[in-house]
């Protein structure tokens, strides 16, 4: 049965998207079958994995809505092995069409348990923040990964998303765990990451994971070509880091 891991972070600019992206094409590279969910209403994880937004028929604001099934909303990544449930804009609004709908912080839960035996991983990447898409992904996944920026206010709004994951946890979904804390845009030439690193691990009791992400050019240049690091420069700082990323949670035991 395959691990249902959400990426999710209420702080935006923290590399949340950048995570979900070159992770589940990291995984897929290990010849692991991933679906990954967009959730944020940007999309930016379905264009980050090659995928035209207004191209695509049925993404998960119908799959949420009821208007289409969870194998018509997946859409081929240009990554074998990798399949995608894409995200629009119309996702904004879905929040309004499901007041007064039963059970509706179970629907994507309802949807993805018809599948989750097809994949080693299905990767859910959060809005940046707190309401029902996020908790439609908490009450579908097993695990949260939230990535951290190696800045000032990193700590900022963190006590806030663990308090959403421990609310969720006590009434919908008593499995889901915090999966880890991941570091990203780390400058090894500055005192500051260093020291956000440090005090991060003095002051959040939560696991942590070894890898940390680097700030690099090539990783911020890769979304704009529709390609995930690994694919659009395979040898750099970012590549190799997301690729000790996935190793780090295939080895992970739950």
């Amino acid at each position: 049965m395959g691990r249902v891991i959400a990426i999710s972070n209420q702080k935006g600019g923290v590399g949340k998207t950048t995570t979900a992206i070159n992770l589940s094409a990291c995984l897929a590279e290990r010849d692991k079958r991933v679906l990954v969910i967009d959730m944020d209403p940007q999309g930016n994880a379905t264009s980050g994995l090659g995928i035209d937004k207004n191209s695509v028929e049925h993404t998960s604001y119908e799959l949420l809505t009821g208007s289409t099934t969870i194998w018509e909303s997946m859409t081929p990544s240009i990554i074998h092995g990798l399949t995608v449930i894409a995200s629009d804009r119309n996702l904004a609004g879905v929040e309004i069409e499901l007041i007064g709908m039963d059970n509706r912080e179970y629907i994507l839960k309802n949807e993805v348990d018809k599948v989750k035996d097809n994949y080693d991983f299905i990767i859910i990447d959060c809005p940046p923040s707190l309401n029902t898409l996020t908790v439609n992904a908490m009450t579908t996944a097993d695990t949260v990964i939230v990535p951290i920026q190696c800045e000032y206010y990193a700590l900022e709004g963190l006590s806030e998303l663990i308090y959403t994951i421990d609310l969720v946890r006590d009434r919908l979904n008593p499995n889901l765990q915090i999966e880890g804390v991941v570091f990203t845009m780390y400058d090894a030439r500055t005192c500051l990451s260093l020291q956000v690193v440090e005090n991060v691990k003095e002051n959040l009791h939560q696991a942590i994971y070894k890898t940390i992400i680097p700030r690099n050019v090539r990783l911020a240049e890769a979304p704009s070509h529709g390609l995930p690091i690994n694919l659009y420069e395979p040898k750099s700082a970012g590549a190799d880091g997301y690729r000790s990323l996935a190793e780090e949670v295939i080895n992970r035991e739950f």
